[in-house]
């Protein structure tokens, strides 16, 4: 109540509200009602007052709404059953990121070690090479490429737990395979998985079909004739399969001259035993025929085994090295594993034409990664989990880089994945799958991370500019003054010295 005694004095000084008293030098308050207690507890007041009104207006202010930002993608903390998931739930799972803008990719630099990078280039590769694949087999391509590099870099540097050449799981002989960065990978068709024709026909028109059917030549061109079972051995004697396709009872003395040349030591067997059924079209009608060339009876086993399988359009050669000890009914149960083996091997290792895939996993012990089938595969959502957590910002220095969250390291994957959407769909349209293929682990090269040699590199991070990927883009270059693009001038950009 005193201060309002001195109210005209506070307004000659230009103090007329409560805010203004408030934030006024407590000097000015003094001098206007010249008593420096009454100025001090004046201002104090005044000071409360603001405050409590700001609380209150803050109470009644509506909340205001977060940025919108786009979910973060979970990883997998176990394996999907494949089995219990549509083919959309499936892919849908596997989503990664994408940046689109190009002045955001350019201008980032991500930090990371090789074998992620490789990663991200084959899953990438793969969607314009091989775009009749869904996402989750590509990741699995692409992981099986990794991990054929890392064995081979590692057994080169005499790392321990490289191990010896062909260590690991036993891929049949005559397993289709795949070529992906320069390396032919065994594949396991996925039985009657179907991933929406509309997504097939979307994507292959999306990245440019030709990159494509070139692959998928190529691949069929790969398949090999014969399949081979795996070997037997019981006291001292020696048993193998082999299983073809024919066409026509003709050709069976081509396809038999074939398999001697191809793998002279079966001339060396005791007995090369052969059955053969083949039909014509929707006929029911089944030409057999059969040699047992000194294996008493096997010819007309071997016949019924394919007649129990209903195999039609084969010809299987059973081969034995005979031991000197006669086996007696036992080596009618080597020769039925043997066959039954050649001709499973056979229905699984029929040319691609198409159909969606997993990697083999060469490298796997027994257990682990199993296909519905039995055979190790290379499982997707690994792959993407790596992906997920392997790339974060940084500068030329790395080293003192922090890591960033979750957010942060599936940001900086998007620019990458987008940096290299950039690089292959500039040149899908134009070169063969092959060539794609051939330039892209070039490209590769040209970026990864500069470590050093021998084993003190292995693992070893360091930075990748995003630009320097875009830089490797087609460019076409106009003439006029109007831009026009001509034919002519198309120039290849970035590969000089590659």
């Amino acid at each position: 109540m005193a201060a309002l005694g001195h109210a005209k004095a506070l307004q000659t000084k230009g103090l007329r509200s409560i805010e203004q008293l408030a934030q006024a030098p407590i000097d000015a308050i003094e001098a206007a009602i010249g008593d420096a207690r009454l100025a001090k507890s004046l201002q104090t007041a005044c000071k409360k007052h603001e405050t409590k009104t700001a609380k209150r207006a803050a109470g009644e202010a509506p909340p205001s709404s977060p940025p919108s930002k786009k979910p973060k993608l979970q990883a997998h903390k176990r394996e999907l059953d494949y089995s219990a998931m549509t083919a959309d739930e499936l892919e849908t799972s596997l989503e990664l990121p994408l940046e689109e803008d190009e002045d955001t990719i350019r201008a980032t630099t991500v930090v990371t070690n090789r074998a992620p990078l490789l990663l991200a280039f084959a899953v990438e590769l793969l969607r314009f090479t091989m775009p009749e694949q869904p996402p989750s087999s590509r990741l699995s391509l692409a992981q099986a490429v990794v991990s054929a590099n890392s064995r081979a870099k590692a057994k080169s540097l005499g790392m321990d737990g490289a191990g010896p050449a062909g260590e690991g799981a036993r891929i049949p002989e005559g397993q289709p395979t795949v070529r992906v960065l320069g390396r032919d990978v065994p594949v396991l068709k996925r039985g009657d998985y179907t991933w929406p024709l509309e997504a097939v026909k979307t994507t292959a028109e999306a990245e440019g079909a030709g990159a494509s059917s070139a692959a998928s030549q190529a691949n069929a061109a790969q398949a090999k004739t014969w399949s081979a079972s795996q070997r037997l051995t019981s006291k001292s004697s020696t048993f193998i399969a082999h299983a073809a396709a024919l066409s026509s009872p003709s050709q069976r003395t081509g396809l038999v001259r074939r398999l001697m040349t191809e793998k002279p030591s079966l001339e060396t067997a005791t007995h090369n035993a052969w059955a053969v059924r083949t039909s014509y079209g929707n006929s029911p009608l089944v030409q057999e025929a059969s040699f047992d060339d000194g294996e008493t009876g096997c010819g007309e086993f071997m016949l019924g085994l394919m007649r129990q399988a209903d195999v039609k359009n084969t010809l299987v050669v059973l081969t034995r090295w005979f031991g000197g000890v006669l086996l007696g009914p036992d080596r009618w149960r080597l020769m039925r594993e043997c066959v039954d083996d050649a001709l499973s091997c056979r229905r699984r290792t029929t040319t691609l034409a198409g159909e969606a895939v997993w990697a083999l996993d060469e490298s796997s012990e027994e257990g682990s990664g199993k296909s519905t089938v039995g055979m190790a595969v290379h499982r997707p959502e690994g792959a993407r989990n790596y992906l997920l957590r392997s790339f974060v910002a940084g500068q030329e220095d790395a080293a003192n880089k922090a890591a960033g969250d979750d957010g942060h390291r599936q940001q900086c994957l998007g620019r990458l994945l987008g940096a290299l959407r950039l690089l292959f769909q500039s040149w899908a349209g134009v070169l063969s799958g092959r060539e794609l293929d051939r330039r892209a682990w070039s490209w590769y090269v040209a970026v990864r991370p500069e470590v050093e040699a021998g084993p003190s590199g292995w693992g070893a991070k360091g930075p990748v500019r995003l630009e320097k990927i875009v830089d490797f883009a087609r460019k076409e270059e106009g003439r006029g003054d109007e831009g026009q693009q001509l034919a002519g001038s198309k120039q290849v950009q970035g590969w000089k010295g590659l």
